[in-house]
Order: structure tokens, then C-alpha cells, then sequence
């Protein structure tokens, strides 16, 4: 180390230059980092979409998803399977280890789908999911126009809108939501086909072999080839009509003997609507994983500025949800308290040491530290966020250099004389020991954090790495920057004490003294102090993260799950009239059932209602987002037949793709019966609605949906010699969910299907008297081969590992979520007694927590024994580090207090603060005892004992420790008293570190004294002895 400052003394212009190179590095670096509002907090996931069409959900799980399931359940690095079963779709989710590339694991995935194939049904593909994340959709807008069908406005954005949006980098996909595919519909009269002896399947087989193009091999002549091209699509609905079907009477039958052509649309699985006005079009930007927000945003508005251009003047594109917004809230926050923290720190600098050189020496290291910091940011593949620089403290950045100047400012009041290269070093090396174990401290705490997994490790660990990086690069400067710069900006200073300053010490000193008389009361305090600090961290409620405040409320709806999409759009409108009401409230749009590309499994009783908000300022029903929340929800109670629950955008996003559920609390029934799971989950909930502190509790609907089944008659088909195949044929070919042939317009592929009027298709008699031909040439009706049953079915069928589960959801409001589920356990434990075979598992935020709560269990102890190594190294001690590690029960006294005083949880922010404060704490403890450690051997010192040393030595590290306390905290106030958009996240852990730093720093300057003191005085009198029994031994050893 001596070296180290020898040189930056001797050679400084070197170290500016280069210095100013890192400064260049880091300003690149800066450029390239991506920003966004959070890291990625999803990990590694793959999705496998298969789409089963006309499938019900039991088909659907026992056909499609289990096969599929057990394939991927044997995938090397998966985690686990999630799977859910709907009507028509299969949709699984496996979450994979976060250090894994997604692109791997997708490759992995997919050879294992290729194994599955065979056992899927004909013509069921599975499909992987786009490579995005749930925080990937940054950016959702809608289509309107006064002229124009929602047909036609489908069209539109499918073919033209989404296709340029597609093609921007970092876009992995564009999702369609709402409207009408357009596609062209036989209707078949089926009186008038059951007139001239012919069926449905008759139509659809003529479609279908009508309707192709063919090649003839090719032709020589005349020593040319020409190829042979046989053109046989049909091009227009009159080619369609002309279609011959079959023959009556002798005489030919055409599709428009017994059907109607006409333009339709496919069946639909969702809707948009728009503040209670009516149905729009919508879509959705999926971002790429890992590619940077900010820039992807940015690059989607110039595109959509130039399709907009394109188009015509009545169609208007209306973005409504744009994580920009986010970005730009959260990068102000940051900014803003970087800021407000920073200016009081170099007031502070300035007031202590009063030289505006010294101070500007010092506050210069906190943007060249930030620099190194982005230079491994962008090393590593870290972005610029609110975890990754919120937590940033410019205390504990310029921490070293304080020390270090203040040891440069303290040799000029004292030693004017003498060389001056040979005081800067000798102040320097001084406290280069300290500094530099303290600077190991600062790490050491942060290290362990490194090892948290899961959410809590993708959210945390971004910021203990930019902390790191930012405190090592302050170190570094500290040793080589600083000191070259000073000697030359404070080389004809001739500084003195502050008058507050001196008078300060003076009464401190008295202060010490009186402690030191009598430190019984003082220490008997401190201790009571700790033992009710512990007490009371017992007692504060716990949650696993506080709500970031996103500027919007996405309130789920749900509905009978019988529902049809007329009646779900119906009461849509209706919410959104209701809320659009509130003055808050900007614009609504609310999302029924599933998008075009099923990344979701929501079902027609389904709504996702994103409800956009005004700026706060502009609020008048409530004060704060839970206030305004409470008055929405008893708003939309009075709609009959609809349950919401509230969450917002991104945060029900990630609940859902960490553990499947939306709501804080998910309680998951676990067992092989449905039915049996589900009567479960109904008992639970009951429990459930009537514990303190619930909202929004429901079970996941995953029974009565609308089933008309009809199980074939296998005696009957034997006896026509019919196959279920041509039973199947018939449904499908009524019901029109097969395409019969193709209109080719461009680029557009329009269906074409054969089906039965409205009126029909609704009618189950009128379905049952669908005729199928047997081979024979009888006529049978359905009604005859098949039993037709009116009943319920599931809904959906989820599975965890592949096993079958219902759900119970709740969210929390007014009350702590540990506490909560902890009574909601007591509560079935006593009343709830589980069937054979079934078991609980318990997820939601809940389940973050407690996995947080459990790893923090070993990364707080290996922090507090990283730190006690250090001590151990630094004072080759065991009792002195003890005595230095005695800040941390103090310091917890501070940060336990601040969170009662504020009413906040305990949190795994708060628990990262308390790690944080852990380190702070201890390094001006370091100071402290390495400064007395040096005055044993002072020899100028005027009273040499115990008590003369601690005196001295606590007056003389009076304005370091304070300077460095109120740095630490003072970087702090901002994040601790900020209310813009993402400072919740900041305020447990800066209050918990500002609390924890008054009652440790109360410690460093009275209580670690008197006990230095003690043990002090113990070494001396061991020391005395020892000399004693050596000279009594040497007195009585006989002479030679």
C-alpha cells in the first residue's frame, strides 16, 4: 500500500491521465448499458403453445398436455412443469435455472417435443412460445376508426400494422387481440340438402377436392421444356357457389343449390373494448429477452409514426399502456435522489473539513466511482435500473476518501513543517490500513447477497453488483487520485479547526468523560435498547416485496364460466363505464379471453381491465393508490355475477410467471380428483374470506362450463357400418371447424368453411338430426348414433409436475402478508382435515417470501462471519473484533426503530438495508479502535494511560466518524423520503440504514470507548502479571 501512494504521489500526473482514460471507458460503457425500470425478474423460461381445436379441456389434458408433460419433466435443468388444459389449447410453462441461455433450454425443449409427437393426436403441433418474458410486453395500443368494420380493422393491423412492427430489432413478436378474422362461410340449408339426399360431409368433400393447384411434370417440344401448371383454386365466392356437390334426380346439385356463400368471420376466444364505448383492435409489442426497453420503445414509436403515415386519416392507433412511462418514472427517481443525496454530502464535506478544494477533491471521486461501476455493468450484461442504481449511496462511495482527506486536512492543522510529499504520505498510510478493511467490509456484505436465487436474487443481486463495483473503484481512487490531487490542490493550504467544530469536541469530550466515570447507566440503557430491538423485529409484519406503484391498476374481472363472449363484452362495458367515472382515471381497456397467439390460457369469463391513471397531483377520490383502489372495488360490486380483484400490470405479470398465480396469496390443492380438489379449494376459501386482512378471495374456476356430450352408440355404428370418424366428420363439418378450402388474396389465406346456420348450430335437436352417410347409402341421423347429454364440465384443468390442482387466491390489503398466512394456516390446521392422497402447497408472493425469508437465514450469519474474519485480520484479535462487531445489535436497535416509526414492513428490501447497515456500521468501529490501536506507541501523547489514549483517540476520530455518518445517512434521506413512482422499493432500505447509522455512531463515540477502555486496561493487567510470574520465576532459578 505504501507503495501504491508513493507512486501516485510522485507520479502524479500519470495517475490523472490515467484516470481520466477510466473516466473515457465509463462514458462509453454508459452508452451502451440498456435501461429499463426493473432488471428482468423472470429468469429462464420456455412456453409450449398447442393448439387442439374443438378439443374439451379433459381431451385436451389426457390427449395433449400429459404427453407432452411427461416428456418435458425428464428435460436436464427444468425446474418444473406448469401446465394448463383448456378448450381447445394446451399451454405449458417450464421455468428453467437463471443462468441457463434461453436459447439452449429452448433447444433442449424442442428436442423433446419431437419425441412427444408421436403420441399426439393427427395434426396437433406443439409450438414454442416467443422468446419474451412477461415483462417483455412494454408496449400495448389500439385500433379505431368510424368508418371501418372491426373485421376490416383486424385485417389491417394483421397484414399491415404488425407485420412492420415485427421486423423492429428487438421485437420477438406482436400479438393480435380483438376483432374479426375474416373468413368465408357455406352455409348449408340443411332442408333443403336433406331434400336431395345429401350431407354435410358431401359439401365439404367437394370443397375440398375443388380446390387445388397441380403440377403436371413438363413437356419438350421443339427442343424447349415447358412446365405443366394446373390452376384449381377457387378464386371469388361465385367459383365457390358453382361447386358441384353431388347429383338428384339425375341432375347435378352446386353449393348454391343447398347453401349460401357469404363473408364471415371465425369463431372467437377474446374481445377489447374501450372505456365502456365499444369494441377495438388490439396489439401488443413483445420485447426480446435481454434487449434494452428503453431503445426497443423508442425504435417501435418511429416505426408506428411511419405505419401511422401510411394509413388512412380515419384510422387512428392509440397506444395506451407503454412501459416508457415506467422507465422514464423510475430513471427520474433515480436521478432525483442521486441528486438530492449527493448535494448534502458535499455540503457536509465543505462544512467539516472547510476547504472548498477538499471538499470538491472528495465529491469528484462519486461520478468517477459511478464511471467504474458502469465500465462492469456493461462488462457483465447489466442494465440500468432501479434496483442496479437506486440503492446507490454516495456516502459510502466517497466513505474512503473522506477518511482519507480528513487525515490530510488533520496532519495541515497540526504539522505545517516538514516535507510535503512526506506528510500527504505519511496521513495517507496512516489510514490506508483502516480504509482498506473497511472498503473489505463494505464487500463482504454485499458477497453473500450474490448467492440469493430465485426472484429475490434477479431483483437484488444487480445491485449488490453495481455497490461493489462502485466501492472498489472508490477505493481505488482513494489511494492512488486522491492523494496526487490533493497534494497539488492543497499544497499552500493552511488550514485550521472550525470554531463549531472545536467546541463540538470540547463538549464531547466532557461528554466522555462523564461516560467513561460512569458508564453503568449508559451501557445498561444500550442493552435494554438491543434486547427490545430484538423483541420487537418479532413483532413487525413481513411481506416478500412493498408494491411499486406503476402508474396503472389491471383489475382481473371474472364471470360464470359458462359465459358466452356477448354477455363477457356486455359486462365489460359496463365496468369500464363505472370506473371511467372516477376522475383518476385516464382511459380503460379491458381484454376478454385469450389474444391470437394463446401466451395466456384466460377463458371467455375472463378479463384483464388495464385502468390508466392520471399524473397523482391530479386526484381527488384518494390520496393514495390503496385508498383509490378500495373505491373502485366497491364501485364495481354492484355488477351481478362479476368478481374482481386488483393488481397491476407488470407485478400480476411476474406473480404469474413466477409461481402461475396472480394474487399475493395462492393456496395450492394438490391430488388426482378433480372434483374432490375442488371441494377442497371451496372449504379453504371459505376459511379464507373470513380471516382479517383478505380481499378478492376466490377459487380458480376451474368447474361448470357448458357441455353438451355426446357419447357415441358403438352397436348402432356397427350396425350402419359408420366409424366415429365419420361422426366426428359431421359435427365438425356442421359446426364449421374445419377448413374445407382456401381463398388465396396476396398474402391473405382466407378459410373457407361448410357449417349450419346460426339458428341450427345452437339447437341440439337440431344438431342431433345431422345426417351421416353409411356406407350402404342410408341416411342416419346423429340423434340415432350418438346419446346427446346436457351437463357441466371443467372450465380448465391446471397441473403442477403433472399433477392435477385447484387453486384458492387471495390479495392482502391493511395488513401484513406474513402475518395473514400465518393465521390462515393455524386456521385449516385446525379445521381442515385433507383427504388421502391430497396435500397443500402455498405460493403467490407468499411463496417468494418464505424462500427469501429462508435464504437470508444463511446469508445474514455469512455476512456477520465474512465481517468477523475481517476484524480478525485487520486487529489480529479475537476480542477487539468482537468488540468492533458489538456495532451490528446496535445498529439493528436504529433500524428496527425506523421501521416502526414509518409503519413499514419488514420486507426483503428492509432485510437488504439491514445487511447494508451491517457494514457501514462496523467501518467507523474500524477507524475508531485502528486510531486508538495507534496511539499506544505514540510518544508524544502528554497523558500515555488508558483512559488519557481513549480521550484523545475518540476526540481526535470525532469528525471522521460524524463526517462519515452523515454522509452514509445523508445519501440515504432522499430514497427514504422520496414518493415518486419506484422510490417503494428504496424507502425500507434507506430507512433501516439512516436509523441504523444514528444508534451505531451513538455506539462508536461513547460506548465503544468505555469498553475499548476495559479491555484495555484487562491487557495491561495480564501483560503486568505475565511480567511478574516471569520475574518471580527468574528471581528463584538457582544460579549456574
Amino acid at each position: 500500500m505504501r507503495a501504491l501512494v508513493h507512486f501516485a504521489l510522485h507520479r502524479r500526473g500519470i495517475v490523472v491521465a490515467l484516470t481520466l482514460a477510466l473516466m473515457a471507458a465509463g462514458l462509453y460503457a454508459l452508452q451502451r448499458i440498456p435501461f429499463d425500470a426493473f432488471p428482468d425478474l423472470t429468469g429462464t423460461r420456455v412456453e409450449v403453445i398447442t393448439m387442439a381445436p374443438g378439443m374439451a379441456p379433459e381431451e385436451v389434458e389426457r390427449l395433449v398436455t400429459y404427453p407432452i408433460e411427461s416428456t418435458l419433466m425428464g428435460v436436464p435443468g427444468a425446474e418444473r412443469v406448469r401446465s394448463v388444459s383448456k378448450f381447445g389449447l394446451s399451454l405449458i410453462t417450464v421455468p428453467f435455472p437463471d443462468d441457463m441461455d434461453v436459447y439452449f433450454a429452448r433447444q433442449l425443449v424442442q428436442q423433446r417435443l419431437g419425441d412427444a409427437k408421436g403420441a399426439l393426436p393427427v395434426g396437433i403441433e406443439p409450438a414454442l412460445g416467443p422468446v419474451s418474458t412477461p415483462m417483455g410486453e412494454l408496449y400495448q395500443y389500439v385500433i379505431t376508426s368510424d368508418s371501418m368494420s372491426l373485421t376490416d380493422l383486424k385485417t389491417l393491423h394483421d397484414y399491415v400494422i404488425r407485420p412492420r412492427l415485427r421486423t423492429v430489432p428487438g421485437v420477438s413478436e406482436v400479438n393480435s387481440w380483438g376483432g374479426y378474422t375474416e373468413r368465408v362461410e357455406v352455409e348449408v340449408d340443411p332442408v333443403r340438402l336433406a331434400a336431395r339426399r345429401l350431407t354435410m360431409t358431401d359439401v365439404h368433400n367437394a370443397l375440398e377436392r375443388n380446390d387445388m393447384a397441380f403440377g403436371g411434370s413438363y413437356l419438350e417440344q421443339a427442343g424447349e421444356r415447358f412446365t405443366l401448371r394446373g390452376l384449381g383454386r377457387v378464386e371469388n365466392a361465385d367459383e365457390i357457389a358453382g361447386i358441384v356437390v353431388g347429383a338428384s334426380n339425375g341432375a347435378p346439385v352446386r353449393v348454391a343449390d343447398v347453401a349460401t356463400v357469404r363473408r364471415g368471420a371465425l369463431p372467437r376466444n377474446g374481445a377489447v373494448t374501450k372505456d365502456g364505448e365499444g369494441e377495438v383492435v388490439s396489439g401488443m409489442v413483445l420485447k426480446l429477452k435481454g434487449a434494452d426497453s428503453r431503445d426497443v420503445i423508442e425504435r417501435v414509436r418511429a416505426r408506428m409514426e411511419e405505419v401511422k403515415a401510411a394509413l388512412p386519416a380515419h384510422v387512428q392507433i392509440t397506444p395506451f399502456y407503454d412501459q416508457t412511462d415506467l422507465v422514464g418514472h423510475t430513471t427520474t427517481t433515480i436521478v432525483k435522489n442521486l441528486v438530492e443525496g449527493g448535494l448534502p454530502v458535499i455540503a457536509v464535506l465543505f462544512l467539516f473539513l472547510r476547504n472548498v478544494r477538499a471538499a470538491l477533491i472528495v465529491a469528484s471521486v462519486i461520478p468517477i466511482s459511478m464511471l467504474m461501476a458502469f465500465i462492469g455493468m456493461a462488462v457483465f450484461g447489466y442494465s440500468a435500473n432501479l434496483m442496479s442504481l437506486g440503492a446507490l449511496d454516495f456516502g459510502l462511495i466517497v466513505d474512503a476518501s473522506v477518511v482519507m482527506v480528513e487525515s490530510f486536512i488533520r496532519r495541515l492543522e497540526h504539522d505545517q513543517d516538514g516535507h510535503r510529499l512526506g506528510l500527504f504520505e505519511r496521513a495517507a498510510v496512516e489510514v490506508g490500513r483502516p480504509i482498506l478493511f473497511g472498503i473489505a467490509i463494505i464487500v463482504a456484505v454485499y458477497i453473500p447477497i450474490f448467492t440469493l436465487d430465485g426472484m429475490e436474487g434477479r431483483m437484488f443481486k444487480p445491485m449488490a453488483f453495481t455497490v461493489v463495483c462502485a466501492v472498489l473503484g472508490s477505493l481505488l481512487l482513494a489511494l492512488t487520485y486522491v492523494p496526487a490531487v490533493s497534494a497539488w490542490a492543497l499544497r499552500d493550504v493552511r488550514s485550521t479547526p472550525a470554531p463549531w467544530l472545536e467546541r463540538l469536541t470540547e463538549r464531547y469530550r466532557r461528554a466522555l468523560d462523564g461516560v467513561i466515570r460512569r458508564p453503568q447507566p449508559l451501557l445498561l440503557v444500550s442493552v435494554v435498547l438491543v434486547v427490545t430491538s430484538l423483541w420487537s423485529l418479532s413483532r413487525i409484519g413481513t411481506e416478500f416485496m412493498p408494491k411499486l406503484d406503476e402508474g396503472a391498476i389491471l383489475v382481473n374481472t371474472r364471470r360464470m364460466p359458462s359465459v358466452d363472449l356477448a354477455d363477457a363484452t356486455r359486462l365489460s362495458l359496463a365496468a369500464e363505464r363505472i370506473t371511467m367515472r372516477f376522475p383518476e382515471v385516464l382511459t380503460v381497456v379491458t381484454k376478454e379471453g385469450r389474444p391470437d397467439l394463446a401466451t395466456e390460457a384466460m377463458g371467455l369469463f375472463e378479463g384483464d381491465m388495464y385502468v390508466i391513471l392520471k399524473p397523482r397531483r391530479e386526484w381527488t377520490t384518494a390520496k393514495d393508490r390503496d385508498g383509490l383502489v378500495a373505491a373502485m372495488d366497491s364501485a364495481l360490486r354492484v355488477l351481478p355475477g362479476v368478481d374482481v380483484s386488483f393488481t397491476q400490470p407488470l407485478a400480476m405479470r411476474l406473480d404469474e410467471a413466477e409461481s402461475g398465480i396472480k394474487t399475493d396469496l395462492g393456496i395450492k390443492v394438490v391430488g388426482p380428483d378433480l372434483v374432490q380438489n375442488q371441494q377442497v379449494a371451496e372449504r379453504l376459501r371459505r376459511i379464507v374470506a373470513t380471516v382479517p386482512g383478505n380481499a378478492d378471495v376466490s377459487v380458480e374456476v376451474a368447474e361448470g362450463s357448458g357441455q353438451v356430450r355426446m357419447q357415441v352408440r358403438r352397436e348402432v355404428l356397427a350396425q350402419y357400418g359408420v366409424s366415429v370418424a365419420d361422426v366426428r366428420d359431421a359435427i365438425d363439418h356442421a359446426m364449421g371447424s374445419q377448413t374445407a378450402a382456401e381463398l388465396i388474396d396476396g398474402f391473405r389465406r382466407i378459410p373457407v368453411v361448410v357449417r349450419l346456420p346460426d339458428a341450427y348450430r345452437h339447437d341440439a335437436a337440431a344438431i342431433g338430426r345431422i345426417l351421416v352417410r353409411a356406407p350402404g347409402g342410408e341416411l342416419v341421423p346423429l340423434s340415432v348414433l350418438t346419446e346427446m347429454v346436457s351437463t357441466t364440465g371443467p372450465e380448465l384443468i391446471g397441473h403442477e409436475d403433472a399433477q392435477r390442482r385447484s387453486l384458492v387466491l387471495s390479495n392482502v390489503r391493511g395488513r401484513d402478508l406474513g402475518s395473514f398466512v400465518e393465521e390462515v394456516r393455524a386456521r385449516i390446521a385446525d379445521e381442515v382435515t385433507l383427504p388421502s392422497g391430497v396435500f397443500l402447497e402455498w405460493g403467490g408472493q407468499y411463496e417468494n417470501q418464505q424462500r427469501a425469508m429462508v435464504r437470508l437465514e444463511l446469508v445474514v450469519p455469512l455476512a456477520l462471519l465474512l465481517i468477523f474474519g475481517l476484524l480478525y485480520l485487520s486487529f489480529r484479535s479475537i476480542p477487539q473484533a468482537v468488540l468492533v462487531l458489538s456495532n451490528v445489535p446496535f445498529a439493528l436497535v436504529g433500524g428496527v426503530a425506523a421501521l416502526w416509526m414509518r409503519g413499514l414492513n419488514l420486507n426483503l428490501s428492509a432485510s437488504i438495508g439491514f445487511i447494508a447497515l451491517f457494514g457501514i456500521a462496523v467501518l467507523n468501529g474500524v477507524v475508531m479502535v485502528e486510531h486508538l490501536n495507534h496511539l499506544r506507541h505514540d510518544a508524544h501523547l502528554p497523558d500515555r494511560s488508558v483512559r488519557g489514549r481513549v480521550r484523545q483517540g475518540a476526540a481526535d476520530r470525532l469528525r471522521p466518524v460524524l463526517m462519515t455518518a452523515l454522509v452514509a445517512s445523508l445519501g440515504f434521506v432522499p430514497m427514504a423520503l422520496s414518493t415518486s413512482p419506484g422510490s417503494e422499493v428504496q424507502r425500507p432500505l434507506a430507512s433501516v440504514v439512516i436509523g441504523g447509522l444514528v444508534t451505531s455512531t451513538v455506539l462508536t463515540l461513547f460506548v465503544l470507548p468505555v469498553l475499548y477502555g476495559w479491555l484495555e486496561e484487562w491487557r495491561e493487567r495480564r501483560a503486568a502479571a505475565s511480567a511478574a510470574r516471569r520475574s518471580r520465576v527468574l528471581s528463584t532459578a538457582p544460579a549456574r
